[in-house]
């Protein structure tokens, strides 16, 4: 396992990690799939002259590509960044542009406000429903959109110069993309979270880390990507099965009660507990030798 993080965090710089390693199977305008490492796929933002805010081929593209990741068998793991300096900096003011929709009747334009809506709540609703674990990397700002985005995601890793605001109500708005459904079970302090999207105020990768936003913080950039890559590595090395099932239980359990979780469980062990990949763990604890999965 050593040997295998250490191959792959050999080069973990995102723009060294991109050359010659892009996917054929994933083209898109707006992010770029490459491979990081083994069953470790990196989903970049890939508009950095913009700051990656999120314009329409974005919105589009994300929810697609994650469900092209969540069922592609060779995929264990996900890492979410950034091109450039600015992780994200929000939605792109082309598509609040949109808003407007000049002219509608009263009702109608409530109904196309609402179908706009609940489509952008989709695209990140979709990282947090793909199967794969997704690792947020988070240099620079990240800011508004970028937290609903990252909020979906199972881990949080930030850089040390990494900042964060949820901005909607210093737009004139309630934040309606995420941010106000998952960010208070993240933190789990009500004040702090109040005080958070009441004021819009940045808060520092500290700030983050002390409130349990985030799991970690790295020195600058590369060390951030070897720390993703690294994280990622490690969950790949697991029995995908064995990940994806609890993945989908915890989702479930935070949702909904205890009993209703255990009932899911069972239900969900009583086809899983018949896996290859127990026994293939089984084996591999008795011979002291590292376990191969299949891929899904």
């Amino acid at each position: 396992m050593a040997s295998l993080i250490r191959q792959a965090t050999k080069s973990a710089s995102w723009g060294l990690i991109a050359q010659g390693r892009m996917m054929s199977s994933y083209q898109f305008k707006s992010i770029q799939v490459t491979q990081a490492a083994d069953h470790v796929y990196q989903v970049q933002l890939n508009r950095p002259d913009k700051r990656n805010s999120l314009n329409d081929a974005m919105w589009k593209e994300i929810p697609e590509c994650f469900r092209a990741l969540g069922t592609d068998p060779s995929c264990r793991a996900i890492i979410l960044s950034g091109a450039g300096k600015t992780f994200c900096a929000g939605i792109d003011l082309s598509v609040l542009s949109k808003i407007g929709m000049s002219g509608m009747e009263l009702s109608r334009k409530a109904i196309a406000l609402r179908n706009l809506v609940t489509e952008f709540q989709n695209t990140f609703t979709s990282i947090e429903k793909c199967p794969k674990p997704v690792i947020a990397s988070v240099q620079g700002g990240c800011i508004g959109a970028g937290i609903d985005m990252i909020s979906a995601c199972d881990i949080r890793l930030c850089s040390n110069d990494a900042f964060f605001s949820i901005k909607a109500i210093d737009m004139g708005l309630a934040a309606d993309v995420g941010t106000l459904q998952r960010f208070p079970k993240i933190v789990g302090n009500d004040s702090i979270v109040r005080e958070l999207v009441y004021t819009s105020r940045n808060f520092l990768s500290k700030e983050a880390k002390d409130i349990g936003f985030v799991s970690s913080i790295s020195s600058d950039h590369d060390a951030l990507a070897k720390a993703s890559i690294e994280i990622a590595s490690n969950i790949a090395s697991k029995s995908p099965v064995a990940v994806m099932g609890s993945k989908i239980n915890m989702n479930y359990a935070r949702d909904h009660s205890v009993d209703d979780g255990l009932n899911y469980v069972s239900t969900w062990n009583m086809g899983m507990l018949q896996s290859e990949d127990l026994m293939a763990s089984m084996q591999a604890a008795m011979t002291k030798t590292p376990p191969k999965y299949n891929d899904l």
